[in-house]
């Protein structure tokens, strides 16, 4: 089939709304991960009988395909009497399944944290949450952001999941132009497009956000 650059520009604009909607996904998911990720990973470091039951279902969400706990938010909760709309229960299964990953990432952060540093705050006398706050935390991120932008970048490239609950971000937006003219080539070459901008854009950034960091 022949590249029509007429279609092309009139589905630009479609695109590109679709484009935004990927990239609040992204964005949204990925602070759900994150912050999940730091509190679960917390808990691991801070209350080990908790810890057993936080490693088993970090297990759990790993073990599973995301797909899987996509539908479950969207199509099973609701018997349950918790209903999500499609977009909800996409990021927050895309959120909570690269927040099991997250958290392994933080957990090696703390663990590279030298033990000689928790027994200098003790004998500072420093409460435990000024301790975590105040030296764990600022000596452990660092070393964490590289593994953390790859995650970031995976999440994204994993968002065209979410047009299996009929969320109207790329991949959706596609299918639907496709489904409508029986064009499928430049829509769907587009999407392949943007997502390859946006993810070297996204490593350009974590680079730069790592050298500084090392700077620092």
């Amino acid at each position: 089939m022949m590249w029509d650059w007429t279609f092309t520009f009139e589905i630009l604009p479609v695109l590109a709304r679709a484009a935004i909607m990927t990239v609040q996904a992204t964005a949204l998911g990925f602070t759900i991960a994150a912050t999940l990720g730091l509190v679960l990973a917390s808990i691991r470091l801070a209350f080990p009988v908790a810890g057993v039951v936080v490693t088993v279902l970090v297990e759990l969400i790993r073990s599973t395909p995301l797909l899987i706990q996509i539908f479950f938010l969207y199509f099973v909760l609701p018997k349950a009497g918790i209903v999500l709309d499609a977009f909800t229960a996409g990021v927050a299964a895309i959120g909570i399944h690269y927040a099991a990953y997250c958290s392994e990432v933080y957990r090696a952060g703390f663990e590279n944290v030298p033990r000689g540093q928790w027994e200098a705050s003790i004998a500072l006398n420093l409460s435990p949450w000024n301790t975590f706050k105040d030296i764990i935390l600022p000596q452990a991120l660092p070393p964490v952001v590289p593994a953390l932008g790859n995650y970031l970048i995976a999440l994204f490239k994993e968002t065209p999941l979410l047009s299996a609950i009929a969320v109207l971000e790329l991949m959706q937006t596609a299918k639907n132009i496709g489904s409508e003219t029986f064009r499928y080539t430049e829509p769907v070459t587009l999407v392949g497009v943007f997502f390859l901008v946006m993810s070297l854009v996204s490593a350009g950034i974590i680079r730069m956000l790592e050298s500084w960091l090392q700077r620092r």
